[in-house]
């Protein structure tokens, strides 16, 4: 009698799917925070005699604090395994989500990938023109002369932006070191690296943002065989019925619906940032 190979004699190389926009709400969409992705990357790292762990990444960016966060939790859990992580870039890993990416020690991307965006933004809406209109006053009173620092209902004042602006610079600053020190072999000819544009993969493989250009399935099976089995860890979102079930999204409604919507606008400008 023959009998059929086990399936635990099969390489396995767990992979962590990491898609969205990065911050640190959830709501009713799908969000990227280290509260998300924290279980689903100690389950991936644990696993026994996985040659590496592979980390798939869909995200247009977002929090740099959470996209920090995730990034150390990836390079703590890779030093305490002694794993090699392989970032896969699908539609884009731009901005956070690049920053998520330098967590590998590879980075491939697709060939139609967008990756980049080294910089930092700052965007909300300001509301006092429409206040006027509709006859609102608005009443606020602080102790602190910057506690009410760019607030959207009042006109914006220039000592405000400018220190907003001196921030972003502080954060792009890190930004750009951390990218420095997991990308050594860096060739920026034309100073546009970390100007905040973005590009394709082939292009951003020669700046040095990214390693090869390939797919997940195709590559891992090149490096472990055909027989290496992708268990995938993360990346689903409960529906809506199942978290009222659950009580969650009455709560979520009775939160303010407002500032769901406003979430939504937000997510999706981040996305046809990059035309998707």
């Amino acid at each position: 009698m023959r009998l059929m190979p086990s399936l635990s004699r099969r390489p396995v190389v767990p992979v962590v799917r990491l898609a969205g926009t990065i911050a640190a709400g959830e709501a009713f969409r799908a969000r990227l925070n280290l509260a998300s992705v924290a279980a689903p990357l100690d389950k991936a790292f644990a696993v026994r005699n996985a040659p590496a762990v592979a980390i798939l990444i869909n995200s247009p960016g977002g929090s740099p604090v959470q996209a920090h966060l995730i990034f150390r939790r990836i390079r703590a859990l890779a030093a305490e395994k002694k794993k090699p992580v392989l970032a896969f870039v699908e539609d884009v890993a731009a901005s956070g989500g690049y920053m998520i990416a330098i967590a590998g020690d590879e980075i491939i991307a697709d060939p139609y990938a967008i990756v980049g965006s080294i910089g930092v933004v700052s965007a909300g809406f300001g509301f006092t023109g429409l206040m006027e209109k509709l006859g609102v006053e608005r009443r606020m009173h602080t102790a602190g002369r910057s506690k009410a620092m760019l607030d959207p209902f009042l006109p914006e004042k220039r000592d405000d932006v400018k220190r907003l602006a001196e921030l972003q610079e502080s954060v792009h600053d890190a930004f750009i070191a951390m990218v420095k020190e997991r990308r050594p072999g860096l060739r920026d000819n034309d100073g546009e690296l970390f100007s905040g544009a973005f590009w394709l993969a082939p292009k951003a493989r020669d700046f040095g943002l990214v390693d090869r250009l390939g797919d997940l399935r195709s590559v891992l099976r090149e490096r472990y065989g055909p027989k290496v089995r992708l268990p995938i860890y993360g990346g689903r979102q409960r529906g809506l019925f199942r978290r009222w079930f659950s009580g969650r999204a009455a709560a979520d409604l009775a939160a303010g619906s407002l500032d769901a919507m406003i979430g939504a606008i937000e997510d999706r400008a981040l996305w046809r940032r990059y035309g998707l």
